[in-house]
């Protein structure tokens, strides 16, 4: 069956997800993380005598808390290893180098690291190199810059990084975590975000009638399809909402406020935003609000064009009209 092409233009728009994951390392790591600050590499001796680089926090054959660690060189032999002839954003280094398996002599098991070489001919299994370190050093493993061909270790030049360590000595790391992707929009989607830069909220009707904001492809009740956009007002009823006490990193808005799901009239499914120009206690099941735009200046393929919703002074909803919707 041939699929129709879609009646308007789809919208595609690069995603960007990022969030900073803050651990401690706990006893074992943060010694690890406080020797390479120092320019060294420390291993865990297990109760069979092999060394593992970097330490394991529990002995592999006893299971046993580790509480032995040992000082590896900074020298070693590659095992194995892979060319990248295209770095991407975000790796070690910025011209083709090798990753690389590197078991450090006085250690029993390997780490990986990158290995900075001119051309892969220059690599291979057996091949000696030795650390490179970098002067600002915060105790992760990049403090380790890359490994280089050779024997002879290099000095670590004096540590000018900064540690976060907590009262129990353990070192406190923060790893900035992003994904990026290229998302593009089904058709009913796309009306919906062009109807948001023009200043109308669009909804989607499905096949057996519910009113849909933000309009789903298909039903989520029984599949049904999509079958006509429909604009609705920007007034409504709230249906459920919480009072946000609790502050937060990133916290745009002073508690106490409100986030509340709002029921647009026209719309069969209310949908999460703010409620604000109103006492947080006066918010109420049943009360009518109308959207708070931002300039149109502002106005793109965003809910945030609403800045929020306000009370509009009209009497309460009664319960039965929105019994059906929470």
């Amino acid at each position: 069956m041939q699929v129709p092409a879609p009646e308007s233009r789809i919208l595609s728009a690069k995603l960007t997800n990022t969030f900073a994951y803050t651990r401690s390392l706990g006893p074992v790591l943060s010694q690890f993380a406080l020797a390479l600050r120092d320019g060294r590499i420390v291993g865990s001796r297990g109760s069979d005598g092999r060394v593992t680089t970097p330490p394991a926090e529990f002995d592999p054959v006893s299971g046993a808390p580790t509480t032995g660690l040992v000082d590896v060189a900074s020298v070693g032999t590659v095992e194995s290893w892979s060319w990248q002839p295209r770095p991407l954003d975000g790796q070690a280094l910025d011209r083709p180098f090798a990753f690389a398996l590197i078991k450090l002599d006085g250690s029993d098991t390997s780490l990986v690291h990158v290995v900075d070489a001119a051309d892969p001919s220059q690599l291979s299994v057996g091949a000696r190199v030795h650390a490179v370190w970098r002067a600002a050093r915060s105790g992760v493993i990049t403090d380790i810059a890359h490994f280089s061909l050779g024997e002879a270790p290099s000095d670590a030049p004096a540590a000018t990084g900064e540690m976060n360590v907590d009262d129990a000595g353990h070192v406190i790391i923060t790893t900035p975590i992003t994904t990026d992707i290229m998302h593009s929009a089904a058709e009913s989607e796309s009306w919906y975000l062009e109807g948001l830069k023009a200043g109308k909220l669009i909804g989607g009707r499905v096949q057996t009638g519910e009113v849909y904001f933000p309009p789903r492809y298909v039903s989520p009740a029984d599949g049904s399809p999509t079958v006509e956009r429909v604009e609705l007002a920007d007034s409504g009823t709230v249906t459920t909402f919480c009072i946000v006490n609790v502050p937060f990193l990133g916290q745009q808005i002073k508690p106490p406020y409100v986030a509340a799901y709002v029921l647009l009239d026209g719309a069969d499914i209310p949908f999460l935003h703010l409620i604000l120009d109103t006492p947080a206690e006066e918010v109420r099941m049943g009360m009518r609000v109308k959207a708070v735009w931002r300039p149109e200046s502002e106005w793109d393929h965003t809910m945030r064009n609403i800045s929020h919703f306000a009370p509009s002074g009209e009497p309460d909803a009664d319960f039965e009209s929105y019994r059906n919707h929470l």
